[in-house]
């Protein structure tokens, strides 16, 4: 049977949450990304604790959607007794010239049909399921003692109702808001109605300013709201995903805590908002980064927490996991590793920042200090190996992607150096390009026609397809279709999807697909000129979204079945920089 995440996210760019189709907020960590969760019956039923607004009868119905251009999720249940909707968000909004996002889950439940009898529980947790603090019933609150810091449950419902688990008619709208720290203060039920309202008029104004084109627009969309939402943005940080241990296959132990910072996925997710005219997300990442760096030592991590921590030590929890899935993890052992193209990647994605005429001097604070800094570290690195993008954990190589990212910040700091008119950087740019170019053409086979993983290595690598997305083959050679022909060949299963690799690695061979890479061969299929095939991969690709539009990290090439970290920004990533490339193919006169 096809296994589908049936859950939504909405989010505030200060926290995330997860909220099934059952109505229950079955993740949300509190106060940031990376903490423990409050709510995790995600993976644990037990310990995770329960958020929920169900009805008496256990037969129910229910369906979820987004109010349209906006990360507001509704979910409609029907039930013998009648229907209801729950509205949740994330208030989100400008105040006071600044956004006003707080710790603060918001639920309206109103009457749609009938006169439905629900149910309100609220059972919030802490330190991972090991804490279950105490409610004290205020006037009309519940206070939740004894986490880190107070909950505070503010609700028009019946407090008796809710402490003691009691079924009530539903016959005008309710309002719960679940607040961390600060409680609300101001009247419920008008101030809620009206945080709504402006929440969603944020959203849609959001959406307004994207610069998108008409091709699957919709999704386009979604993905972007999705997007939106995982950078933390007290500090820049964008982290790789919400969630942690979802299995990348079932059994597998490829079980992976993605709540921090990858420097290469942010890399990613910053040029999909170039592509979609968003800047403020990476003026946002600049200073992630200079803090980064002013405490980096002789290299970047590939990974970093919300706040630019360095120690992300991994560890394994007594909890049941999802559908039984073990091991659950937190913190993540990647950040002790050695990935040499974290370097590049950073250079470009602070290069909008220097070549575009829309970002004025001041807010490119000690430029030229980072630029050299960087150069240095691709110039120490370039023949050291490394554990490459894909994070292997036993064994280190000379990978072509690391060496394309050595040539791609080289590129990119000759584009700065011009801007500055700076002759000493643009030396030692052009010096580290031409040092790249040989390493990469070191892994070419010319036997098979095609770019290995590594250096002496057979084994081929999806990654590769970079060199052509990235322009560093030309799209229109020979030597490109027939690197992209092999790499089909070898690599690609049904429909489209892309395995990263097929060789065993630490946990054995892969057995399922990683979405991005299926979405990095649509773009590789239009640069070379296969535009209907890149188009119908595509158009394959959304139906393996849930049915929100929400993409998980790797998905089955047996059944397409969604597994991974959920949603996946990557994924999501994929999607945008993908329709962007189709888009552009389809300007060309005479298409179709």
């Amino acid at each position: 049977m096809k296994h589908t995440y049936e859950y939504g996210i909405i989010g505030n760019c200060a926290f995330l949450a997860l909220i099934g189709k059952d109505t229950n907020v079955s993740w949300m960590c509190w106060p940031r990304f990376d903490s423990s969760f409050v709510f995790g019956g995600l993976l644990d039923s037990e310990k995770g604790g329960n958020y929920s607004i169900l009805p008496s009868s256990e037969d129910f119905q229910s369906r979820q959607y987004y109010i349209e251009n906006t990360n507001i999720l509704c979910t409609e249940v029907t039930c013998s007794d009648g229907s209801y909707r729950v509205t949740d968000f994330a208030p989100r909004f400008l105040q006071y010239e600044r956004y006003y996002k707080p710790l603060m889950l918001v639920r309206k439940v109103e009457p749609l049909s009938g006169t439905p009898r629900v149910k309100a529980v609220c059972q919030p947790v802490g330190d991972y399921g090991k804490a279950k603090p105490e409610g004290f019933r205020g006037s009309n609150h519940i206070e939740y003692l004894g986490l880190e810091k107070s909950l505070r449950l503010t609700t028009n419902i019946s407090l008796s109702y809710v402490e003691g688990g009691e079924y009530f008619v539903l016959n005008e709208p309710k309002y719960l808001v679940l607040t961390y720290g600060v409680p609300l203060e101001a009247p419920l039920e008008r101030t809620i109605d009206e945080f709504l309202q402006n929440t969603i008029r944020y959203w849609r104004n959001w959406v307004k300013s994207t610069s998108i084109g008409k091709f699957y627009q919709k999704e386009v969309i979604r993905s972007a709201l999705v997007l939106k939402i995982h950078q933390y943005e007290d500090t820049g940080a964008i982290i790789a995903s919400a969630t942690t241990s979802l299995p990348e296959s079932p059994g597998s132990g490829r079980n992976w805590d993605y709540r921090y910072c990858w420097l290469r996925d942010t890399y990613y997710t910053l040029e999909a908002f170039n592509n979609i005219g968003h800047f403020e997300e990476v003026e946002k990442y600049f200073h992630f980064i200079a803090n980064v760096s002013a405490g980096s030592q002789s290299r970047y991590q590939p990974l970093y927490t919300l706040e630019g921590g360095r120690s992300i030590i991994e560890k394994e929890l007594p909890l049941e996991g999802y559908k039984g899935n073990k091991p659950v993890r937190v913190g993540n052992q990647a950040y002790e590793h050695i990935q040499n193209d974290v370097y590049g990647q950073v250079m470009i994605a602070l290069l909008p920042l220097y070549v575009d005429r829309r970002f004025i001097g001041a807010e490119r604070v000690r430029s030229r200090e980072l630029i050299v800094s960087i150069l240095d570290k691709i110039n120490k690195t370039m023949d050291e190996p490394d554990a490459g993008l894909w994070e292997f954990r036993n064994f280190s190589q000379f990978h072509c992607y690391t060496f394309l990212f050595h040539w791609a910040g080289s590129c990119a700091a000759i584009k700065m150096a011009e801007h500055f008119q700076d002759e000493d950087v643009l030396k030692r740019a052009e010096k580290l390009k031409k040092s790249s170019i040989r390493r990469i053409e070191s892994c070419y086979d010319p036997q098979r026609q095609v770019y290995s993983q590594a250096l002496g290595s057979q084994n081929l690598d999806a990654s590769t397809m970079q060199l052509i997305i990235m322009h560093y083959l030309d799209p229109n050679s020979d030597k490109a279709k027939k690197h992209l022909q092999n790499l089909e060949k070898e690599l690609m299963s049904e429909h489209g999807l892309f395995f990263r690799y097929k060789h065993p690695d630490d946990f054995g061979l892969p057995k399922s697909t990683f979405l991005i890479c299926a979405f990095w061969y649509v773009e590789a299929l239009s640069c070379v000129g296969r535009l209907k095939e890149a188009i119908e991969v595509f158009e394959k690709l959304l139906t393996y979204a849930n049915s929100l539009g929400l993409l998980s990290e790797d998905v089955s090439p047996k059944d397409g079945s969604q597994w991974g970290n959920f949603p996946q920004a990557y994924s999501h990533v994929g999607l945008v920089n993908a329709a962007y490339r189709i888009s552009k193919k389809m300007d060309y006169p005479g298409f179709f």
